[in-house]
């Protein structure tokens, strides 16, 4: 139960799905969390379920596509929590299903603020307070679009793909300063957000499930946990020698 014993995290999009386990792993795991969320009740509900198990955890509203908004956050939980050795990059949106030739600027600036943009303010400005203490780690999630094609989303594809480019870039800037930075490649995970769109599908969320589960060699897909131990191995000091690599948890969808 201490694998992240007095140590401090960011978890953006914390407020549900991926985001909301992995802050509750990690406050188990002894962490105090600063829950990063764009939706205020989601945030809070995240903040008072960790606060009910006895963890510490807070809350900040934040818009990640929004620089000074994240810049102004992130030096409150310093002061708040004294130091900053987590951050977990997982805010993200999906964007519309159109191909290239049909996107308009505002459906790409949509996602790449999001997705990209929040990538790079939040490392940005939490950097700094890991050099101070010469250590911390990153883990971005990225997602087996990142560097796989498919037939849909080409701007969810097209940003992850430049996570996944950061992660890498980043890893190699700051590894002298022993701060790592890794990624993570998820499959269909069952989030609330997946589940609503997957339940708009002709059969509705039942024959969603069973093609998804078809297209993942394990035969079913994962749940918002299984990224949640993945982040939990890469924030900890267990992945002390782990930096620019992917962690593709897919039931084995990209070893095709």
């Amino acid at each position: 139960m201490d694998r992240l014993k007095n140590k401090v995290a960011i978890i953006t999009g914390a407020g549900a799905g991926m985001g909301k386990e992995t802050s509750i792993l990690f406050a188990k795991e002894g962490c105090s969390v600063a829950v990063f969320e764009i939706n205020e009740q989601d945030g809070i509900d995240t903040v008072n379920q960790i606060s009910a198990n006895g963890g510490v955890a807070k809350f900040w509203k934040v818009d990640v596509s929004n620089e000074e908004n994240v810049k102004q956050a992130v030096q409150e939980v310093a002061a708040t929590f004294g130091k900053i050795d987590i951050l977990i990059n997982n805010a993200g949106i999906v964007g519309v299903d159109k191909k290239v030739h049909e996107l308009t600027n505002s459906e790409w600036d949509q996602v790449f603020n999001v997705d990209v943009k929040g990538v790079f303010y939040c490392t940005k400005h939490v950097i700094p307070y890991m050099l101070e203490n010469q250590k911390g780690s990153i883990v971005n999630l990225s997602s087996i679009y990142g560097t796989l094609g498919s037939h849909e989303l080409t701007p969810y594809h097209a940003a992850k793909g430049a996570v996944f480019a950061m992660t890498k870039q980043d890893a190699i800037s700051y590894a002298k300063n022993n701060i790592r930075v890794n990624s993570i490649h998820p499959g269909t995970i069952m989030t609330p957000l997946v589940k609503e769109l997957g339940s708009r599908m002709e059969g509705g969320l039942e024959a969603y499930n069973k093609l998804m589960s078809e297209k993942h060699p394990i035969g079913h897909a994962g749940e918002p946990i299984d990224v949640a131990y993945g982040c939990l191995y890469l924030a900890s000091d267990e992945s002390k020698f782990v930096t620019g690599a992917q962690l593709y948890i897919d039931g084995g969808y990209s070893a095709m």
